[in-house]
């Protein structure tokens, strides 16, 4: 028996990503990690404008708001225990100062807007079929807010519940971006507060609809990140403590596997130049005033120079800037 695990295939798609794709993620905090690391390697990426999402109707809602540019106003807050918030937002644009709270979500709308228009990959991760309905209006909300639960009504939505709402967005999104690509994934994060059975339900729900909306829309294409967890690694050790999340090992793994689907060869090997300068960063000499040190220093200065120009547009101010302010100080 030469493996130990379930290793499969996945076959690479006709569609690649560059370094003058526009990137657009949306989803579970799992849509973040891999969001992060198209940021790391200066892809441009906007992750998740409303917060971290984790239903597909909250996922929906964001995505018709970007199509419509929807701008909030006092009407669409609520304040609770002194902090005003919105049920389409994470908690990270929640303020005491109502106006500054409405000032990030606006903003944060309008760039995801725009950058939308010109996106060629919108990435989707599904956290939970499960939502929270507020009794008050019969919204589904997309965060609680730490609102008591007798506040709402909690159920699972159905497969086709998801597979009508999505076609409805995508219908009016594909009109409007005819050039756009969609990738869905289910993110791997265990929700065992719904329960262990719940939880599986929830999985197994999503990936239903999901299959079917593959099949009914030629740009919607699945990366299996959920089935890398649970059938290739399978094992407690790929988890953070908690044992929900998955570990940096893991989200390596299997950022790996969504760049040999995803990212051109010619990118890839930008992506090992990128590491190179970022590893050069990290680095602290002994001998920080050495004559080693400054020629050092100089050689990767020299290598931004010369990947900004093979790499018209990304911009690498602030790796020159920590350089410079070393290189002056030595």
């Amino acid at each position: 028996m030469q493996h130990f695990r379930t290793v499969f295939d996945i076959e690479p798609s006709q569609n690649k990503i560059n370094h003058t794709t526009k990137i657009l993620s949306l989803g579970s905090c799992f849509s973040e990690n891999i969001g992060e690391k198209l940021l790391y390697y200066k892809l441009p990426v906007i992750i998740n404008p409303f917060g971290i999402l984790y239903n597909p109707e909250s996922v929906a809602n964001s995505i018709d708001i970007l199509l419509e540019n929807k701008q909030f106003s006092d009407a669409d807050l609520f304040e609770y225990n002194s902090v005003w918030n919105s049920f389409y937002h994470h908690s990270r644009f929640s303020d005491i100062d109502k106006q500054y709270c409405l000032q990030k979500i606006n903003t944060s709308i309008n760039n995801a807007a725009n950058h939308l228009k010109k996106t060629r990959f919108l990435l989707i991760t599904l956290g939970t079929s499960w939502v929270y309905k507020y009794k008050k209006n019969g919204q589904i909300v997309s965060n609680c807010h730490k609102i008591p639960a007798k506040e709402f009504l909690r159920f699972k939505l159905s497969t086709e519940h998801i597979v009508k709402r999505f076609s409805n967005t995508f219908d009016t999104l594909l009109q409007q971006n005819t050039d756009i690509n969609i990738v869905f994934t289910v993110s791997p994060i265990r929700h065992l507060k719904d329960g262990a059975h719940e939880n599986q339900l929830s999985k197994s729900t999503l990936l239903l609809a999901i299959d079917e909306l593959t099949k009914k829309y030629s740009k919607i294409n699945y990366f299996p990140s959920y089935e890398l967890i649970m059938d290739d690694l399978r094992d407690y050790r790929f988890y953070t403590d908690d044992m929900i999340h998955p570990s940096q090992q893991a989200v390596e793994y299997i950022w790996n596997k969504f760049k040999n689907v995803f990212i051109n060869k010619q990118t890839n090997n930008f992506f090992k130049q990128i590491e190179d300068i970022n590893r050069a960063l990290q680095h602290r000499s002994f001998q920080p005033k050495s004559e080693a040190h400054r020629k050092f220093l100089k050689k990767t200065l020299e290598k931004i120079n010369t990947l900004e120009e093979q790499l018209k547009g990304v911009s690498f101010d602030k790796e020159k800037n920590i350089l410079l302010r070393q290189f002056n100080n030595t």
